[in-house]
Protein backbone atom coordinates (compact mmCIF):
# COMPACT_ATOMS: atom_id res chain seq x y z
CA UNK A 1 0.00 0.00 0.00
CA UNK A 2 0.99 3.70 -0.99
CA UNK A 3 -0.25 7.13 -0.75
CA UNK A 4 0.41 10.43 -2.54
CA UNK A 5 1.51 13.36 -0.53
CA UNK A 6 -2.16 14.42 -0.55
CA UNK A 7 -3.49 11.53 1.23
CA UNK A 8 -0.77 11.11 3.24
CA UNK A 9 -1.49 14.86 4.38
CA UNK A 10 -5.26 13.73 4.58
CA UNK A 11 -4.56 10.94 6.82
CA UNK A 12 -2.41 12.68 9.00
CA UNK A 13 -5.18 15.70 8.79
CA UNK A 14 -2.58 18.14 7.90
CA UNK A 15 -1.77 19.92 4.66
CA UNK A 16 0.37 19.45 1.74
CA UNK A 17 2.17 22.32 2.40
CA UNK A 18 3.48 21.03 5.71
CA UNK A 19 4.27 18.01 4.63
CA UNK A 20 6.60 19.71 1.87
CA UNK A 21 7.86 21.96 4.78
CA UNK A 22 8.36 18.94 7.10
CA UNK A 23 10.85 17.42 3.71
CA UNK A 24 12.69 20.75 3.43
CA UNK A 25 14.10 21.30 6.70
CA UNK A 26 14.87 17.48 7.06
CA UNK A 27 12.09 16.02 9.57
CA UNK A 28 10.38 14.24 7.17
CA UNK A 29 12.59 12.02 4.62
CA UNK A 30 11.12 12.09 0.95
CA UNK A 31 9.83 8.57 -0.21
CA UNK A 32 10.61 6.66 -3.10
CA UNK A 33 8.93 7.55 -6.31
CA UNK A 34 6.74 4.94 -8.39
CA UNK A 35 6.84 4.54 -12.48
CA UNK A 36 4.86 7.54 -13.07
CA UNK A 37 7.68 9.75 -11.08
CA UNK A 38 5.02 10.20 -7.92
CA UNK A 39 6.14 9.63 -4.68
CA UNK A 40 5.17 6.55 -2.75
CA UNK A 41 4.14 7.09 0.81
CA UNK A 42 4.15 3.88 3.46
CA UNK A 43 3.34 3.36 6.78
CA UNK A 44 6.81 4.39 8.33
CA UNK A 45 6.03 8.27 6.74
CA UNK A 46 2.84 8.16 8.25
CA UNK A 47 4.05 6.99 11.15
CA UNK A 48 6.88 9.41 11.42
CA UNK A 49 4.20 12.45 10.27
CA UNK A 50 2.02 11.74 13.16
CA UNK A 51 4.85 11.60 15.46
CA UNK A 52 5.85 14.94 14.59
CA UNK A 53 2.53 16.58 14.51
CA UNK A 54 2.32 15.06 18.17
CA UNK A 55 4.85 16.86 18.89
CA UNK A 56 4.18 20.44 17.42
CA UNK A 57 0.62 19.95 18.79
CA UNK A 58 1.94 20.04 22.00
CA UNK A 59 3.42 22.96 21.28
CA UNK A 60 7.30 22.05 20.70
CA UNK A 61 8.36 23.91 17.58
CA UNK A 62 9.52 22.21 14.25
CA UNK A 63 13.08 23.58 14.55
CA UNK A 64 13.68 21.78 17.81
CA UNK A 65 12.62 18.44 16.99
CA UNK A 66 15.80 16.86 15.23
CA UNK A 67 17.66 18.02 18.34
CA UNK A 68 15.25 16.34 21.15
CA UNK A 69 15.97 13.19 18.87
CA UNK A 70 19.68 13.03 19.30
CA UNK A 71 19.41 11.80 22.56
CA UNK A 72 17.28 11.50 25.64
CA UNK A 73 18.15 14.41 28.00
CA UNK A 74 17.61 16.79 24.78
CA UNK A 75 14.35 15.59 24.45
CA UNK A 76 13.85 16.32 28.59
CA UNK A 77 15.31 19.84 28.38
CA UNK A 78 12.70 20.76 25.98
CA UNK A 79 10.04 19.31 27.11
CA UNK A 80 10.79 21.28 30.72
CA UNK A 81 11.20 23.67 29.04
CA UNK A 82 8.02 23.95 27.18
CA UNK A 83 6.12 22.33 30.45
CA UNK A 84 7.38 25.60 32.23
CA UNK A 85 6.34 28.38 29.76
CA UNK A 86 2.83 26.64 29.26
CA UNK A 87 2.87 27.09 33.02
CA UNK A 88 3.70 30.78 33.10
CA UNK A 89 1.56 31.06 30.14
CA UNK A 90 -1.52 29.78 32.33
CA UNK A 91 -0.62 32.19 34.77
CA UNK A 92 -0.66 34.87 33.00
CA UNK A 93 -3.98 34.16 31.51
CA UNK A 94 -5.57 33.24 34.85
CA UNK A 95 -4.28 36.53 35.86
CA UNK A 96 -5.94 38.04 32.72
CA UNK A 97 -9.13 36.34 33.08
CA UNK A 98 -9.49 37.55 36.59
CA UNK A 99 -8.87 41.49 35.87
CA UNK A 100 -11.71 41.07 32.67
CA UNK A 101 -13.76 39.68 35.55
CA UNK A 102 -13.46 42.93 37.64
CA UNK A 103 -13.87 45.29 34.66
CA UNK A 104 -17.14 43.73 33.22
CA UNK A 105 -18.15 43.81 36.74
CA UNK A 106 -17.05 47.61 37.14
CA UNK A 107 -16.95 48.98 33.18
CA UNK A 108 -15.02 52.10 34.45
CA UNK A 109 -11.69 50.05 35.87
CA UNK A 110 -10.33 49.35 32.22
CA UNK A 111 -8.71 52.55 32.11
CA UNK A 112 -7.11 52.00 35.44
CA UNK A 113 -3.33 50.14 35.47
CA UNK A 114 -3.67 46.31 37.13
CA UNK A 115 -3.86 46.60 41.12
CA UNK A 116 -6.49 49.28 41.17
CA UNK A 117 -8.99 47.16 39.99
CA UNK A 118 -12.25 47.43 42.27
CA UNK A 119 -10.48 50.38 44.15
CA UNK A 120 -12.24 53.36 41.20
CA UNK A 121 -14.45 55.11 43.76
CA UNK A 122 -14.51 58.44 43.77
CA UNK A 123 -11.78 58.68 41.61
CA UNK A 124 -11.63 61.71 38.75
CA UNK A 125 -10.66 61.04 35.07
CA UNK A 126 -7.39 63.09 35.57
CA UNK A 127 -6.61 61.00 38.48
CA UNK A 128 -7.33 58.31 36.30
CA UNK A 129 -5.12 59.17 33.89
CA UNK A 130 -2.30 59.92 35.85
CA UNK A 131 -2.18 56.81 37.62
CA UNK A 132 -1.92 55.14 34.26
CA UNK A 133 1.17 57.31 33.87
CA UNK A 134 2.84 56.84 37.19
CA UNK A 135 2.30 53.01 36.62
CA UNK A 136 5.34 53.53 33.28
CA UNK A 137 7.65 54.94 35.76
CA UNK A 138 7.01 53.52 39.35
CA UNK A 139 8.30 50.51 40.70
CA UNK A 140 5.85 48.10 42.64
CA UNK A 141 6.57 49.40 46.13
CA UNK A 142 5.33 52.87 45.07
CA UNK A 143 1.99 51.83 43.05
CA UNK A 144 1.45 49.49 46.39
CA UNK A 145 1.61 52.53 48.46
CA UNK A 146 -0.47 54.80 45.87
CA UNK A 147 -3.37 51.76 45.86
CA UNK A 148 -3.44 51.78 49.76
CA UNK A 149 -3.91 56.01 49.46
CA UNK A 150 -6.33 55.97 47.52
CA UNK A 151 -8.25 52.90 49.18
CA UNK A 152 -8.58 55.90 52.10
CA UNK A 153 -11.92 58.57 51.68
CA UNK A 154 -10.79 60.90 49.20
CA UNK A 155 -10.15 64.57 51.56
CA UNK A 156 -12.48 67.64 50.58
CA UNK A 157 -9.52 69.71 49.35
CA UNK A 158 -8.95 67.03 46.84
CA UNK A 159 -12.12 67.25 45.31
CA UNK A 160 -12.01 71.17 45.42
CA UNK A 161 -8.67 70.77 43.82
CA UNK A 162 -10.13 68.68 41.24
CA UNK A 163 -12.86 71.25 40.14
CA UNK A 164 -10.85 74.40 40.79
CA UNK A 165 -11.24 77.01 37.62
CA UNK A 166 -8.07 78.39 35.97
CA UNK A 167 -9.22 82.00 37.20
CA UNK A 168 -9.20 81.16 40.88
CA UNK A 169 -7.67 83.61 43.28
CA UNK A 170 -4.80 84.17 45.28
CA UNK A 171 -6.09 83.86 48.20
CA UNK A 172 -8.22 80.62 47.06
CA UNK A 173 -4.81 78.92 46.01
CA UNK A 174 -2.95 80.02 49.11
CA UNK A 175 -5.09 78.42 50.62
CA UNK A 176 -6.01 75.51 48.81
CA UNK A 177 -2.31 74.43 48.78
CA UNK A 178 -2.05 74.83 52.81
CA UNK A 179 -5.10 72.43 53.15
CA UNK A 180 -3.23 70.03 50.35
CA UNK A 181 0.79 70.20 51.81
CA UNK A 182 -1.64 68.77 55.24
CA UNK A 183 -2.83 66.00 53.43
CA UNK A 184 0.12 65.45 51.49
CA UNK A 185 2.68 65.11 54.62
CA UNK A 186 0.23 62.64 56.34
CA UNK A 187 0.35 60.64 53.15
CA UNK A 188 3.78 60.59 53.45
CA UNK A 189 3.75 59.80 57.09
CA UNK A 190 1.34 56.92 56.08
CA UNK A 191 3.28 55.73 52.80
CA UNK A 192 6.98 56.66 53.43
CA UNK A 193 8.09 54.29 50.58
CA UNK A 194 6.42 57.60 48.49
CA UNK A 195 9.69 60.22 49.97
CA UNK A 196 12.03 57.89 48.60
CA UNK A 197 14.66 59.29 46.67
CA UNK A 198 13.86 56.90 43.28
CA UNK A 199 10.32 57.93 43.58
CA UNK A 200 11.02 61.20 43.85
CA UNK A 201 13.10 60.88 40.55
CA UNK A 202 10.61 58.64 39.05
CA UNK A 203 8.09 61.38 39.32
CA UNK A 204 10.01 64.34 37.76
CA UNK A 205 10.80 62.11 34.79
CA UNK A 206 9.61 64.44 31.42
CA UNK A 207 6.55 61.90 31.17
CA UNK A 208 5.37 62.76 34.54
CA UNK A 209 5.55 66.44 34.38
CA UNK A 210 4.63 66.70 30.72
CA UNK A 211 1.11 64.43 32.12
CA UNK A 212 0.77 67.45 34.77
CA UNK A 213 1.00 70.09 32.10
CA UNK A 214 -1.45 68.75 29.63
CA UNK A 215 -3.97 67.23 32.55
CA UNK A 216 -4.30 70.54 34.72
CA UNK A 217 -5.20 73.59 33.88
CA UNK A 218 -2.83 76.98 35.33
CA UNK A 219 -4.22 77.37 38.20
CA UNK A 220 -4.14 73.97 39.64
CA UNK A 221 -0.32 73.95 38.29
CA UNK A 222 -0.04 76.86 40.31
CA UNK A 223 -1.45 75.14 43.20
CA UNK A 224 0.87 71.86 42.80
CA UNK A 225 3.69 74.24 42.52
CA UNK A 226 2.62 75.96 45.90
CA UNK A 227 2.16 72.45 47.82
CA UNK A 228 5.48 71.57 46.70
CA UNK A 229 7.62 75.12 47.81
CA UNK A 230 5.16 74.41 51.10
CA UNK A 231 6.23 70.95 51.90
CA UNK A 232 10.12 71.85 50.94
CA UNK A 233 9.92 74.47 53.81
CA UNK A 234 8.71 71.99 56.37
CA UNK A 235 10.68 68.93 55.56
CA UNK A 236 13.51 67.65 58.37
CA UNK A 237 16.11 68.32 55.73
CA UNK A 238 15.36 72.04 54.78
CA UNK A 239 17.93 74.13 55.24
CA UNK A 240 16.97 76.74 57.69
Amino acid sequence: MAWSTRELAELANTTLKTVRYYHRIGLLEEPERGANGYKRYRVKHLIRLLRIRRLVDLGVPPSDIAAMEESEENAEQTLRALDAELKASIERQQRMREELALILQHRSHVDLPPGFDGNAAGLSDVERSLLMVYSRVLDTTAMTALWELHSAPRPPAQAEFDALPVDADEATRQRLAGDLAQVARRQFEEQPSLKEVATSRALSKPIVLHGLVELYNPAQLDVLQRVNTLLELTSPDAVP
